[in-house]
């Protein structure tokens, strides 16, 4: 285990007007392993990755970190965040990659990037964008890489696309993930396991590990995981 999580309870504001988010989460991350949450809108997943990023420590409980210290993570946002006045590779290398540049153009060109290494944000589409984000977070060589609805908007094709782009990614260098997503298909093609949060205030309500056979196997195989994943939600 590489990652323990231990959250007892969050809260936002105080006295009648507190309201509970989180409460009595706890699972652990392997290294190398990809874990999907999934809940409905506003249960608090985004709040539940903020915690384990370490960009909000108003929480009871505990985040145990147990890689390399400090951990390096890569975080992939549902907004891209690239600034518009640098262009694609220029975006990149602002993260300052170990192994530099160099390594900056391997993976443009591993990703299908590399012609559009010269674009600027606004020439290239939200796709594009994601993609860019993907490479983004790996660039670091990351301990540990954070989603956050990084499909979210994009039309079923462009979110195939996206999520082929990640594995391409992730098998460059097989790293521990936590995917937060609404989207089923998206959690069917990515994760070895499924968290299946409730409504506010969050708890794990169901764990389902994906079947090795299926797993990452391609649009076919992710499509048979998500129908049995959506079966595994409404008996929740």
């Amino acid at each position: 285990m590489i990652l323990e999580v231990g959250i007892e309870r969050k809260s936002f504001g105080s006295g009648a007007a507190e309201r509970v988010v989180l409460e009595g989460i706890e699972f652990g991350l392997d290294e190398g392993e990809i874990i999907a949450l999934v809940g409905p809108s506003g249960c608090g997943k985004t709040t539940l990755l903020k915690i384990i990023g370490g960009l909000d420590a108003a929480f009871v409980g505990q985040v145990q970190w147990f890689g390399s210290k400090p951990a390096r993570i890569g975080t992939i946002f549902q907004n891209p965040r690239l600034l518009p006045w640098r262009t694609v590779k220029q975006n990149l290398l602002l993260v300052e990659p170990p192994a530099g540049a160099r390594a900056i153009d391997e993976l443009l060109r591993a990703l299908g990037l590399w012609q559009f290494r010269d674009a600027y944000p606004t020439q290239i589409s939200l796709g594009m964008a994601r993609r860019v984000a993907i490479a983004r977070a790996f660039s670091i060589v990351p301990d540990l890489v954070l989603m956050d609805e990084p499909f979210v908007s994009l039309d079923p094709a462009m979110a195939e696309r996206g999520r082929e782009v990640l594995l391409d990614a992730w098998r460059r260098r097989p790293t521990s993930a936590l995917l937060v997503t609404h989207d089923l298909l998206d959690a069917a093609a990515l994760a070895d396991r499924v968290l299946m949060l409730s409504a506010s205030p969050s708890r794990i309500v169901q764990t389902v590990t994906i079947d090795p056979e299926l797993r990452r196997s391609g649009l076919e195989a992710s499509m048979q995981v998500a129908l049995k994943l959506r079966a595994a939600q409404a008996m929740t």
